[in-house]
């Protein structure tokens, strides 16, 4: 899986399935390296970043709003 990951959700209850299933990956994706922290980028209403971060410490997720 590549990352960043970028959602566009159309509701609450998708927004929450997927917000969680990327951030997921990402936390499979951050073991193995164990060098990345989560950050998870509220873009818009309805879209979102998910991405593994060297300024988030590992084990650590991390949200911002950019909009």
């Amino acid at each position: 899986m590549n990352f960043p990951l970028t959602l566009t959700v159309s509701d609450r209850q998708s927004m929450d399935r997927e917000l969680d299933a990327a951030v997921a990956a990402a936390k499979a994706h951050a073991l193995n390296g164990k060098r990345h922290g989560i950050l998870v980028t509220r873009h818009g209403v309805d879209r979102f970043t998910v991405d593994l971060s060297d300024a988030v410490p590992f084990g650590l997720t991390r949200e911002c709003q950019a909009w």
